[in-house]
């Protein structure tokens, strides 16, 4: 007979006083991510990146930790594209969550060192038959700028590029030229040509009456003192267009 006083099996009761384990997180989904982004951009080459994988990548040097992909992928969206991202101010890279001073400095780094690249093209042999690299410069410089800025391209008589300036910035829709300040400054840089160069900051290169009308302007100013317009052009989002090539001057 079974003594009243028995008890179960110790070993079939619930341990009271043991803490529960608790339950095995996994591995959050970019570990080793980066790892094989670096593998793939290095079988195939950067080239065959996408956009926001090649900010990525880039990225991965300010931030050296965390997943970086939703935050290329919001700067892409935010500023259009990869130029978009790179001409941002940083000011305005600021704007986007995750984006400090340090990782707003390392962007316009290398916005400047694409800019510096582009100017060497140009810079190396004359310009006008280099039109292709004036073409990449132009765009790289001014059209992804949010205020319009007018800048003049300085030649020597071998059409070889001697300066390369600002000589206004204006609004998002205008920026003031004055003639004369053109040709007084090619005057002291010993000029013999300029190419004139603005952004639309709308996207939409097309000239307006007023650019015709002011490169009429500039090329008057020039006329008596030898110094020629070889060309007035307007970088945008969706292009560059060409005054001389469309006949407008």
């Amino acid at each position: 007979m079974d003594s009243p006083f028995a008890v179960e099996d110790a070993s079939a009761q619930p341990d009271l006083w043991r803490v529960p384990a608790r339950p095995k997180k996994g591995r959050p989904h970019y570990v080793g991510h980066r790892d094989r982004l670096r593998e793939r951009a290095g079988a195939g080459g950067l080239a065959a990146l996408p956009d926001y994988e090649l900010l990525e990548l880039y990225l991965f040097r300010a931030i050296p930790r965390g997943d970086v992909k939703p935050l290329a992928k919001q700067l892409l969206a935010r500023f259009g594209s990869l130029g978009g991202v790179l001409g941002a101010t940083p000011e305005e890279l600021r704007t986007v969550k995750g984006v400090g001073e340090a990782l707003a400095l390392d962007l316009k780094l290398m916005h400047e060192a694409s800019l510096r690249t582009a100017r060497e093209a140009i810079a190396r042999r004359p310009v006008i038959s280099s039109w292709s690299a004036l073409l990449a410069y132009v765009k790289t410089a001014l059209a992804h700028e949010a205020r319009e800025q007018f800048r003049v391209l300085f030649l020597d008589k071998k059409n070889q590029l001697i300066a390369d300036e600002v000589m206004n910035r204006g609004t998002v829709d205008h920026a003031p030229v004055y003639p004369r300040e053109v040709m007084r400054r090619a005057l002291e840089l010993s000029a013999s040509a300029v190419i004139l160069v603005h952004n639309h900051p709308s996207g939409d290169p097309t000239p307006s009456a007023a650019d015709i009308d002011m490169t009429r302007q500039v090329v008057d100013a020039g006329r008596p003192l030898r110094i020629a317009v070889h060309d007035h052009l307007i970088a945008a989002r969706d292009g560059v267009a060409s005054l001389k090539a469309l006949g407008l001057f």
